[in-house]
This record gives structure tokens, sequence and C-alpha cells, in this order.
């Protein structure tokens, strides 16, 4: 951020980077004692374009708006939607400011709802997700929440409910319109990133899966799931074993009760039950 074109207060870096005022200014103290030259304009600071090493320095982590929409683009150009594409995409959006790359990676309904929330995050306001669409409960209704995290790629919102006292995960397809409140954060303290599983479920606890697919199931696993694949491994005989945890039955039961005839269940016994009891209520 100190390489760019633009001028920020120990304020600005300090909420920016989650830190306390006092942490940035032993950051910059550190930067003059490697050898580079800090500016410092109207309280702003920056490094000073006669450093040494800037032009190292500055082509590593400084991207225009321009680079990073070419890149972003350049990462979604990739054919297999696989772990290292995954991977490029978390670290793209990791180094570069994810409010102006989140222009550059929706569109539409989606853009403004996000850059409202990301305006929310900010501000640490509650918001009001109006006719969000739940895939659980079927219901359309508006949901009061405190908005906190985005996953990659800004599909689904971390986001603290009063009414339940839970973090949920919000996708954001789902949200007919964002209306930013006025009222402040209630709950920071409960705000709490879940876990999120190779299924794209997410809960705050994990439980085990083991299982034995064919190549063909191994195959369909990664093609759907990409982040599966660090879970596989081959025991020979083109057999794979998957062996992970998962925040809940839902999402390896869909998946096992379409290829029941090409997986085993290793374990554990409530799994099985889980899928017993599905089979069992399905109605023919």
């Amino acid at each position: 951020m100190l390489t760019g074109n633009i001028t920020y207060t120990v304020t600005d870096l300090a909420e920016r980077f989650d830190m306390s005022e006092r942490t940035i200014y032993r950051y910059i103290d550190t930067f003059r004692e490697a050898g580079f030259v800090i500016k410092k304009e109207e309280n702003s600071f920056r490094i000073d374009k006669s450093s040494p090493y800037f032009k190292d320095i500055s082509s590593l982590i400084h991207f225009t708006n321009e680079e990073a929409y070419l890149l972003k683009n350049a990462i979604e150009s990739i054919d297999e939607n696989n772990l290292i594409k995954q991977n490029l995409k978390k670290k793209l959006y990791t180094v570069y400011n994810y409010k102006i790359l989140a222009e550059t990676v929706v569109k539409g309904k989606n853009a403004i709802n996000i850059n409202r929330l990301v305006g929310a995050i900010e501000k640490q306001r509650q918001v009001l997700l109006r006719d969000y669409s739940s895939a659980h409960s079927s219901e359309v209704r508006t949901r009061l929440v405190e908005p906190f995290a985005f996953t990659i790629n800004y599909i689904q919102l971390w986001a603290f409910e009063p009414k339940t006292q839970s973090n949920k995960l919000f996708k954001v397809s789902r949200i007919d319109k964002v209306e930013v409140l006025t009222d402040s954060w209630k709950y920071f303290a409960k705000h709490r990133e879940g876990h999120i599983d190779v299924f794209r479920i997410s809960s705050e606890e994990l439980l085990p899966v083991t299982l034995k697919l064919s190549l063909r199931a191994a195959n369909l696993l990664v093609e759907e799931y990409p982040l599966a694949e660090k879970y596989l491994i081959t025991n020979g005989c083109n057999e794979w074993i998957f062996e992970a945890n998962v925040c809940s039955y839902e999402g390896v039961g869909r998946f096992v009760l379409g290829l029941l005839n090409e997986i085993e269940i290793v374990g554990p016994n409530e799994f099985r039950a889980f899928i017993r009891q599905r089979i069992d209520d399905i109605k023919i």
C-alpha cells in the first residue's frame, strides 16, 4: 500500500490491517531502519521511489485496476476448476484491495449488494437482507444480520444473526436487496467464521467421513467439488479413499446417494445410519 500513488494515514493503515496505530508506527520505523525512505505528507505516509529495492517490491505487490482485472480474467479462463485455480484466486484476493476487486468479480444486482455489504463491514453496521431465499428452510424472508466477511469470489457472506444468536453463511445470489442500517454492530465478540467443507456446507462443528470410491466416483467428486482432491488417496486397483471432516452429512450424503453402486461407506456408523434413513424416506 505504501508503494502506490495514494498516501495513507496511520489510522487508515491500522483499520485496513486490523492493527493498533502503535504497531503501524513500529512497522514504519522498521522500514526506515531497513533503508527505505519514508515520506510524510500532511500526516500521511508513503515509501519514496528513491528507496532501495523500491522497483522490485512495487512490481511484486502493487496492481492497478486494469492489472487486477486482467489477472482475474486470466485465472477465470482456465478451463478446469481445480485446486490450483482456487489457490491462485485466493492469493490474488488476499494481496489486492478486495473492495476494488469486487467490481471485477461480480456484476448486476449482486455487485450492488456486495458493494453495500462491503461498506457495511467497513463501517461495522447492521444490515437487512431483503427477501432472502433460504434453501435450508425453503422460506423467503428478510433477515437482520451483522455482516463481517466474504468467502472467496464473494459467493457467500459470513454474518451473525441476532435472532438465532449464531453465525451463518448467506449466499449472495439469494439476496434480493441489501439495506444498510444506521445501527452499529452489537455482537462483535460473537463474530466467528465457521468451517466450510468441500461440499460447500458450513457449520461450527466437524464430522469425520471415510469413503471408498470407484475411479468413476472419484473423478466425478473432483469435477463437482474440486477442493475434495486433496483428501483423496489411491489404494490401487482403480479405487480411491476419501477421508475428511465435513460440516454436515447433508452435502456428502447427496453425493453418495447419487452413486450408491460406486461408493462404499467405510465409516462412521452415524453416516451409515444417515444414508439408510434417507433411503427409507425416498418416496417412489
